[in-house]
C-alpha cells in the first residue's frame, strides 16, 4: 500500500511530498514520524492528509483538506471512433506519417515533459490521470498549457502504438552519441556537438490492443481530440474550450472572477493599463489596473498566480468589492465542490485558523457519546410528558418558634404571668395579698436638670 502524506502550512509550504512504501512497517512508521516532526518544526500550523485507499495528495494553500484535483487532470471521456480489424500496411503507414508530420493543434490538457509522456488508449482512458497526472506535471514541468499551440514534430508507428513528439519532443537529439568523444589527450572532440539547451517538448503515445489498424488522418485526429484539438480556432477559443461553461462565458464577456489565474485574466481583459506592487501586512501582491476615469476602473489584486480581490469603481457610485472565490468549485470535476473522501483522515497540528465561509463552527461541549440520543429528543415522549424538567415546590414560611422574628413574639421566651386585677377594700386600703402598683418613674423636670448641672 502506498500512502502519500503532504505537509502544508498557511505561510510556509514544505517543498517535499513523501511517498512512503508501507511494505516495511518499521520504515513506514519512521518516515511518518519524521514528516510529522517536520510539520511541528515549521513556524506556521501544518496539516497532514492521509488517504489509505487511493493515496491522494492534496496541496491546499489555505490548509483545507480537499480530496480532489483540478478538472484538467481528471480522467477523460473515451472517444467512440470505429476501428477496422485489418492491420496497417506499408503504404497507409507512409501516408499517415506524411499527413500527421508538422500538423498543428491546440492543447486541451497540460502536457508534461519527460521521456515517457502520456499514454492514451484508443477509445479508452488516459494514463496517468488524477493525482499521478498532477505529480508528473509538478515534478517534470509543463511543456504546453491548455490552449497553447502544439506542433507534431515526429511520428513513429510501432507494432501496437503510434508515438507523437510535440514541440521537438522530450529527448535531446543524439542523446547517446553526444556523450561519445573521439581523439587523444587534449584533442578529444565529441561526435555530435551539443548546443547545451534542454528540450522542452512532450510525448504522446496512442496505444491499441493487438496491432495498429487501418487509419486515416481524420481517424487519428478524432482519437486525439480529448488531448489535442485540430480545429481552426483562435487562442482564446482554444483556451476557453477547456473550461466549464460559466467560467468560459465570464472570459468571453471580459469579466474577472476571484480565483482566476493570471492566464484567465489575460484572456479576459488583456494586458493591464498599469501595475503596482504593494504589501498587505506580510503578504505581497500585485494590483492590475484596467481603465481610466471617468470610465469604469477595475482593480484586480493578484497574489502569486491567483486573483484574491476584484474592485470595480465607477464615477459617482460606491466601489463594488468581491473577495469570495468563485472559481475553485468550478475547476473541480463536475463543477461543484466534492464531498471529502471517507478514506481520508486529516490531522491538524497547531493553532489552525478556521474559515467561517467554508468550515462549520465547533460543536458545543456535551456529555453525550457520539450518536447518543435522550428520551426528550423524541417528540412523542415530549408530548406525553416524559422526562420533563423537575419542578420544585414553592417555599412556605416556617412555623417553628423563632423562625420569624418580625412577626409574633417568641413563645420560648419566659414572660411575667399576668396578675389578677386588684380589688379595692371598703376602707380605702388595698386588699390583702396585693401590693400597691408602683408608679412609673417620671423624667426629671427641666429646672431640676439645669440645677443639677449647675
Amino acid at each position: 500500500m502506498i500512502r502519500s502524506i503532504p505537509l502544508q502550512a498557511n505561510k510556509k509550504t514544505l517543498p517535499a511530498v513523501a511517498n512512503v512504501n508501507c511494505s516495511n512497517s518499521f520504515r513506514c512508521v519512521g518516515m511518518l514520524c519524521a514528516l510529522v516532526c517536520m510539520g511541528l518544526a515549521s513556524s506556521a500550523p501544518a496539516q497532514i492528509t492521509v488517504n489509505t485507499h487511493t493515496g491522494v495528495v492534496t496541496n491546499d494553500s489555505n490548509g483545507n483538506a480537499v480530496g480532489t484535483v483540478d478538472r484538467r487532470y481528471q480522467q477523460i471521456t473515451p472517444t467512440k471512433v470505429p476501428l477496422t480489424k485489418s492491420e496497417l500496411d506499408a503504404k497507409t503507414r507512409l501516408e499517415l506519417i506524411r499527413l500527421m508530420q508538422a500538423e498543428q493543434g491546440f492543447a486541451m490538457r497540460p502536457f508534461p515533459r519527460g521521456h515517457k509522456g502520456l499514454l492514451l488508449e484508443a477509445n479508452g482512458k488516459l494514463e496517468p490521470a488524477g493525482e499521478q497526472y498532477l505529480n508528473i506535471v509538478t515534478a517534470q514541468g509543463i511543456s504546453a498549457k491548455p490552449g497553447d499551440r502544439v506542433v507534431i514534430t515526429d511520428v513513429k508507428i510501432e507494432r501496437t502504438r503510434i508515438v507523437f513528439d510535440l514541440n521537438g519532443g522530450p529527448d535531446p537529439k543524439h542523446r547517446f552519441m553526444r556523450h561519445v568523444e573521439i581523439g587523444t589527450g587534449p584533442m578529444m572532440n565529441p561526435v555530435v556537438q551539443d548546443d547545451g539547451q534542454e528540450p522542452v517538448g512532450a510525448r504522446l503515445s496512442l496505444t491499441f490492443q493487438n496491432h495498429v489498424p487501418e487509419l486515416t488522418g481524420t481517424d487519428v485526429k478524432a482519437l486525439l481530440a480529448p488531448l489535442i484539438s485540430f480545429d481552426v480556432k483562435t487562442p482564446v477559443q482554444a483556451f476557453t474550450d477547456t473550461l466549464p461553461s460559466k467560467l468560459k462565458d465570464a472570459i468571453l464577456n471580459h469579466h474577472v472572477l476571484v480565483g482566476m489565474s493570471t492566464d484567465m485574466v489575460l484572456f479576459a481583459k488583456g494586458a493591464p493599463d498599469n501595475k503596482s506592487r504593494e504589501m498587505d501586512g506580510q503578504m505581497p501582491f500585485e494590483e492590475w489596473i484596467y481603465g481610466k476615469p471617468p470610465n469604469e476602473v477595475d482593480f484586480v489584486r493578484i497574489n502569486g498566480n491567483r486573483v484574491i480581490r476584484v474592485e470595480i469603481a465607477k464615477m459617482g457610485v460606491d466601489p463594488v468589492i468581491y473577495t469570495k472565490d468563485e472559481v475553485e468549485g468550478l475547476m473541480r470535476t463536475d463543477g461543484t465542490p466534492l464531498e471529502p473522501n471517507a478514506t481520508e483522515r486529516v490531522a491538524k497540528v497547531g493553532d489552525v485558523e478556521r474559515d467561517p465561509n467554508k468550515e462549520a463552527p465547533n460543536a458545543p461541549p456535551s456529555l453525550r457519546n457520539p450518536g447518543e440520543t435522550l428520551p426528550q429528543d423524541d417528540p412523542k415522549n415530549r408530548e406525553a410528558g416524559a422526562m420533563k424538567p423537575v419542578q420544585f415546590p414553592k417555599p412556605k414560611p416556617d412555623s417553628q418558634p423563632g423562625a420569624n422574628p418580625d412577626g409574633e413574639p417568641d413563645a420560648s421566651t419566659p414572660s411575667a404571668p399576668a396578675s389578677a386585677p386588684a380589688q379595692p377594700a371598703s376602707n380605702g386600703q388595698p386588699a390583702s395579698g396585693t401590693q400597691p402598683a408602683t408608679p412609673a418613674p417620671q423624667p426629671p423636670a427641666r429646672n431640676q436638670l439645669v440645677g443639677s448641672l449647675g
